[in-house]
Parts: C-alpha cells; structure tokens; sequence
C-alpha cells in the first residue's frame, strides 16, 4: 500500500499580521499631523485677512507732512519759515550745517527745484570750489529742499541769483527789492535770518509790509 504523507501547511508569517496594524497606525499619524498642518495654516491666513484692513486703514490715516502739535509750537515759537515734519528735520539741519557756516541760509522756497538740483552737485559754488555733499547726506538734503521748492517753467531759466527767481519776487510782494539783491541784503529786513527766521521783522519792514 502507497503510504501517503500529509501537506505541510505553509506557517503564516507572523511578522506580516503584526506589521499591517502598525502601518495603519502609522498613517494615521501622518494624516492627522497633515490636518493639524492645514488648519494651522488656514488659521494664519484668516488671521493675516483680519488684520490686513486695520493695517491698511492705518496706512491711509498716516500722512507724512502731518506735522506734530509739538512741532507747530515750536516752530511758532521760534518763528521759523516753515514747521518741518520729522522725516525731514535731518535734511534741514544737515543743509543749515553746511551752508549756514558760509553765508546766510535762505529758505528753499526761495529758488527752484531745479537750482537746488545743481547747487547740491556743483563743485564751482558763486566763484570758489567746494567739496559737495555726498551720499547718503545728499539725497537728505535733497528730500528736504525739494519739498519746499517749487520747479520752475519749462519755457524759464534756471535763475542762480535771488534776484532773478520770481518765487522770490513772489514772496516779497509790497517791498521794493534792490536791483542786485543778494544774501546780506537779507538781515537789513530779517534780523533773525541767522537763527534761519525769516518772519521776524525790522519794524520798518513791517510797516512797508502791512
């Protein structure tokens, strides 16, 4: 008789049952830090939405010439031509410090933009070679000059002497103006021009001024 053996069953791997239980639990892990990821996220942007308007808003209430209440007092104060804004209060003193030690400072409004541009550059200064100012002082004094001038005409000369700028004309109305006008005819009417205050007055020039 033909002996028969039986099959030997395959033993199952036990290492294969354990390990699919903790792949789920692995990727379980995983997609639950992946939505921990995205609500964050999308808590940030809403947070940046919420914010955004009031940084917007407050953007729109900022305006740079807005002078200080202290700064209108001061300058009401001290009488000087014009209450100059904190970002360009640098500006103002670098030009008085560099061109007040040499000559009486006149107020920007005096000549236009476009003189300024080339004095700020121009070595050969009224007869004498100076050393101009350089970046970043420049660009400083540039800011401060070119807000309180006005460009001249298209079809006009850029005007070098005060007595040729009609903005300077302009701003002495009712007083007869010598023919060659220059920077010491300024403290006969300005007694304060050397503090850089051009509203005080002589009092024959308030009266010619009234």
């Amino acid at each position: 008789m033909r002996k028969t053996f039986p099959v030997e069953r395959s033993i199952p791997d036990i290492t294969q049952r354990r390990s699919r239980p903790h792949t789920r639990r692995k990727s379980a892990v995983i997609g639950l830090m992946l939505l921990i990821m995205m609500f964050t996220i999308l808590m940030g942007i809403g947070l940046a939405q919420a914010f955004e308007p009031q940084k917007l808003q407050s953007l729109q209430r900022f305006d740079p010439n807005r002078v200080p209440i202290a700064a209108n007092v001061m300058a009401a104060e001290i009488g000087t031509i014009d209450p100059v804004p904190a970002n360009l209060q640098l500006g103002q003193e670098l030009y008085l410090e560099n061109c007040a030690s040499c000559h009486i400072a006149i107020p920007p409004a005096v000549m236009p933009t476009q003189t300024w541009q080339v004095l700020l550059q121009d070595p050969q200064h009224y007869g004498i070679t100076i050393d101009p100012l350089r970046d970043p002082n420049r660009r400083i004094v540039w800011n401060y000059v070119k807000t309180y001038s006005r460009p001249k005409a298209d079809d006009e000369k850029t005007p070098y002497r005060i007595q040729d700028s009609r903005y300077f004309k302009a701003l002495h109305p009712r007083v007869t103006l010598p023919k060659k006008a220059d920077l010491g005819s300024c403290i006969s009417c300005h007694p304060g021009v050397n503090q850089f205050n051009f509203r005080q007055l002589t009092p024959e020039a308030e009266k010619n001024a009234g």
